[in-house]
């Protein structure tokens, strides 16, 4: 008896708890929406971005790494059929909830007028995001400067651009400043970048034995390429020294310029003082000229 009485209880709190969750909140259209509609949407929405996520890891680095395609197309790509995943599969739950398209005209047109007034600078970075995905300005894995951060590219996504410095930390960049900005692409063909390194020595020195010295500095340096090699310009004669320009191109070291020239400048300071070569630095000549001073008014004592 008793038992019959606790699964009457049950049933009855089950019977509740449909209601609650079956009982219409608002009217969409001709359809009703309730709180159980509400979960299955969002749940389908959670799902339905998890498997689009997974699409585009499964794609760029299992499926399309094998065509030899470079990261950057590949990520594009994938981007792109994550969200013709999303797109397609949005339409399909919000069919699926019985939610007729259009009852969301209303909506849309709310959206729009609020995109009109507000959502200016995100709509500009959206259609930013999806210009530099078709066209391709950058990619991922490119060495950039832009608005005075320079570093490599890790992301794009629809909105904003990762970009990671040399010092690991990540800046995200809005998508439309790459399209309304000037973008400095460091990698967009390759990766062989050229470095010019200044060197200055004393006018008593040799030109023809500087040239060989910063060739034999460049040429030692397993990060600098031999092809193509480096090269050394004779720039001009300046107020106290022979002015040179070493340049050199380098593979390995185009996200870390500075560290390759600090290898170089090392190099060749020890290169100098091995051979007595001369470093001038600024001279200036300070000439003090002194005069009498005549007194026209002395203070005469009164008595």
């Amino acid at each position: 008896m008793e038992t019959s009485a606790l699964l009457d209880k049950i049933v009855s709190f089950l019977t509740q708890i449909g209601e609650i969750f079956s009982k219409s909140l608002f009217q969409l259209g001709q359809s009703e929406i309730s709180l159980s509609t509400i979960i299955y949407f969002l749940l389908a929405f959670i799902l339905l971005f998890y498997i689009a996520g997974k699409v585009k890891k499964i794609l760029i680095h299992r499926v399309l790494v094998r065509s030899g395609i470079n990261i950057g197309v590949r990520e594009s790509i994938g981007m792109i059929t994550k969200f013709t995943v999303i797109s397609i599969g949005g339409v399909v739950i919000i069919q699926s909830v019985g939610i007729d398209l259009s009852a969301l005209s209303l909506l849309a047109g709310a959206l729009g007028v609020g995109i009109g007034f507000g959502l200016q600078n995100i709509t500009n970075n959206l259609v930013s995001g999806i210009i530099i995905l078709f066209e391709n300005p950058i990619k991922v894995g490119d060495r950039i400067e832009v608005g005075g951060i320079t570093g490599d590219v890790v992301n794009i996504s629809v909105r904003a651009t990762t970009v990671l410095t040399n010092d690991n930390i990540s800046v995200i960049v809005p998508n439309s400043e790459f399209i309304s900005g000037t973008v400095i692409n460091w990698s967009h063909n390759d990766r062989n970048i050229r470095f010019n390194v200044p060197v200055g020595v004393s006018y008593k020195e040799d030109p023809e034995v500087i040239k060989k010295i910063l060739l034999d500095v460049a040429n030692e340096n397993e990060n600098v390429l031999k092809t193509p090699g480096p090269d050394v310009l004779f720039e001009e004669f300046g107020d106290s020294s022979l002015n040179f320009t070493l340049q050199v191109w380098t593979q390995k070291y185009s996200d870390k310029p500075r560290r390759l020239i600090s290898e170089l400048n090392f190099a060749i300071f020890e290169k100098f003082k091995a051979k007595g070569i001369e470093i001038p630095f600024p001279q200036r000549d300070l000439h003090i000229k002194t005069q009498p001073i005549e007194i026209n008014n002395p203070i005469k004592k009164e008595i």
